[in-house]
């Protein structure tokens, strides 16, 4: 990821998500035979290549590299854009993060959502109103690290 095409443009946040954007799954064994820190370090690695690239390309405003376990695609997906951490851009509410170690732990212990057991339906369609609204709107942890000049 750190030697992929990279595109900073405030003017066209857009371009930058689409091109600045992976997503990284793993099979259920790979999964296992992973460990939290090696995924961190290998991520921790990319952020500093990252920084590198953007430090020679003489760009002065903030740049953002950042983590977070999309649990329905059961992926961990990464991006660069130039916003500082507390200006993702996603739709959700989120919490930045500094330490990434629970973000791959959750990644490496997701044994399958998007499969649900019609038991746990029951339970699920069983739940108040005022619950299934905490559930929409609770924060995702994303794991932030500032790579751009003005760090």
């Amino acid at each position: 990821m750190a030697d992929e095409p990279l595109v900073l443009e405030l003017s066209d946040r857009r371009v930058e998500w689409e091109t600045n954007t992976w997503s990284l799954g793993a099979a259920d064994e790979d999964r296992r035979s992973l460990s939290a820190a090696e995924v961190v370090a290998a991520f921790e690695r990319t952020a500093a290549a990252i920084q590198e690239r953007i430090l020679g390309l003489d760009f002065s405003e903030a740049v953002t590299f950042y983590v977070w376990h999309d649990e329905q695609a059961r992926k961990l997906r990464c991006s660069t854009g130039s916003v500082t951490p507390d200006a993702l851009p996603f739709g959700g509410i989120y919490v930045a993060s500094d330490d990434l170690g629970p973000i791959v732990e959750g990644f490496l212990a997701d044994n399958g959502p998007g499969s649900v057991a019609w038991s746990d339906l029951e339970d699920e369609q069983s739940r108040s109103e005022q619950t299934e609204t905490e559930a929409e709107t609770a924060p995702f942890h994303v794991w932030v690290s500032s790579v751009g000049a003005s760090h």
